[in-house]
């Protein structure tokens, strides 16, 4: 949990959507945070079963290995948290939501994005649930 003080506090979201993303997925960086893309290795918080991979959606934090990226940051191993995916999931309200890429930004353990700007639409369930991401983001669906 988050210090309170942080300013990355958490919400929860009454809605799951869809987890399409599994370990190996590989993500485009929607910061900029210097990475461009990057694989999952892990989902945090995931609780699944016995040989099964752990998969992660919108609003999901994941540990990611950088693929692509400014010299200094490739290959490190970074915490991210999906703002977008491809696989459509439904809202309370009805509606369903689909983007045309997967994508995620960089954060810190608390959540606290590592860039300053995110580029493209950034999910509503993502935003409500870390508010930081919500604060930077221009656009938010």
């Amino acid at each position: 949990m988050a210090k309170k003080g942080a300013g990355a506090t958490r919400g929860l979201s009454p809605i799951r959507p869809t987890r399409a993303l599994p370990i190996g997925a590989y993500l485009k960086c929607a910061d900029n945070s210097g990475a461009k893309i990057l694989q999952i290795i892990g989902v945090v918080g995931y609780k699944g079963t016995r040989r099964r991979l752990a998969s992660a959606g919108v609003g999901d934090m994941v540990i990611a290995r950088v693929k692509k990226g400014r010299p200094d940051i490739r290959h490190q191993v970074v915490r991210a948290v999906i703002v977008r995916q491809r696989k459509e999931y439904k809202r309370l309200d009805g509606m369903r939501v689909k983007f045309e890429d997967n994508a995620a930004v960089v954060t810190t353990e608390e959540g606290v994005p590592r860039g300053t700007e995110i580029r493209g639409p950034v999910a509503r369930e993502a935003a409500e649930k870390w508010v930081r991401l919500g604060s930077i983001a221009s656009t938010i669906l």
